[in-house]
């Protein structure tokens, strides 16, 4: 008997095969890492024999990183050893070199002490740099000399990166976890493998001239919804936001703009000639004598205006400016009589209000005592 599913031997040439039906499978759970799952570390009972021949890189470093690297140096080889890799400085050529011994056993580390080198190469300090010999961190070094061809518009490209007081930085390393250094053409990111994948579009986004603000948005966005269990299998593309590219052309308007003149299907009107316009004004009619006087006197009228002129602006240095209204000294009273009678009065009013606040009997007393006084 058949399989189900299958075409009988003796069916027409012309029919199509029936395929069996595959059950359906979610991308989403084949995707899915179980919560807290870490991977075993590489340890010598993987591989107890080591490693068949030496591995070693070099990396050049520039002339100011010397004297931190001369300083720091013991402290990467302690940390190099324990992983049983050689480390040298070599202070005349300016390089660092990493080759593997006859107890590495981890064939990948050598390629974490490259990175390590490279990292301090590009001014990453070491307590940073260390981080990248733990098998979960990773490391991305983004070139960006070559991605903006003029030198200001990079530079202005370049520290919107580091944004006002570096927040832009700050906020970019809290979002993705992971360490970023902007130094000279280029952006050395140490962290996770997400992270980085984050770091890395943020960086070539803004050399393309988008702001990375936007990037941050999204990213933010995305932690929180990366929160919820339900959504996690989602799409996300509704609560992402969608900013249009507006290309605003920086070309400065001429000052005088020529307008096109509506479409006409008649030629323009002929102009008149000189012969018409003598008509119009009447000089064709005149005699010889007359055109010339006429011409005579139109000269004179303009001699007569331009002297007009030029003797208007030489007197203009003979006209004397306007003076500003004096203001007139207020009089001062020289009258030195005295009232005597009205200090009297005040002196007794004064008198009379700090009495007042005193009892009957010392009043009497004080009037007693100034008598005596003013005899």
């Amino acid at each position: 008997m058949a399989a189900e599913g299958a075409l009988d031997p003796g069916a027409g040439a012309g029919k199509k095969r029936q395929r069996k039906a595959e059950p359906a499978v979610d991308e989403s759970e084949l995707l899915t890492v179980p919560d807290g799952w870490k991977e075993e570390p590489f340890t010598r009972e993987n591989n107890p024999k080591g490693l068949l021949e030496e591995s070693s890189f070099a990396t050049l470093f520039p002339k100011y990183r010397e004297a931190y690297l001369k300083e720091c140096w013991p402290l990467v080889q302690k940390a190099l050893s324990e992983c049983f890799v050689k480390a040298e400085l070599d202070l005349i050529e300016g390089s660092m070199t990493v080759a593997t011994t006859k107890k590495t056993f981890d064939p990948y580390v050598i390629v974490r002490a490259r990175d390590l080198i490279k990292l301090l190469a590009r001014s990453v300090p070491f307590e940073q740099a260390v981080r990248i010999l733990q098998d979960d961190m990773a490391c991305d070094i983004i070139k960006i000399g070559t991605l903006v061809r003029n030198r200001e518009r990079f530079i202005k490209r370049r520290q919107r990166l580091l944004g006002p007081k570096g927040s832009t930085l700050k906020a970019l390393e809290l979002l993705t976890t992971c360490y970023i250094m902007i130094q000279g053409n280029t952006v050395s990111a140490l962290g996770p493998f997400n992270g980085l994948k984050e770091v890395r579009k943020v960086v070539l986004d803004t050399m393309k001239n988008i702001h990375p603000i936007y990037n941050i948005k999204a990213l933010m966005i995305k932690r929180e919804l990366s929160k919820d269990p339900e959504l996690r299998t989602k799409s996300w593309d509704r609560f992402l936001p969608k900013f249009k590219h507006k290309n605003v052309s920086k070309r400065k308007e001429p000052k005088k703009k020529n307008v096109k003149k509506e479409y006409t299907p008649f030629p323009p009107p002929q102009p008149d000639s000189k012969i018409d316009k003598e008509l119009e004004s009447g000089e064709y009619f005149l005699k010889k004598s007359q055109r010339r006087r006429k011409k005579l006197d139109e000269v004179k009228t303009k001699q007569a205006e331009a002297v007009s002129k030029r003797q208007e602006e030489r007197n203009k240095a003979f006209i004397p400016p306007e003076e500003k209204t004096a203001i007139k000294p207020q009089e001062v009273s020289t009258s030195t009589k005295i009232d005597v009678n009205a200090i009297k009065e005040k002196v007794k009013k004064a008198k009379s209000k700090k009495l007042g606040a005193l009892p009957e009997a010392e009043v009497k007393q004080k009037l007693v005592s100034d008598k005596k006084k003013n005899k």
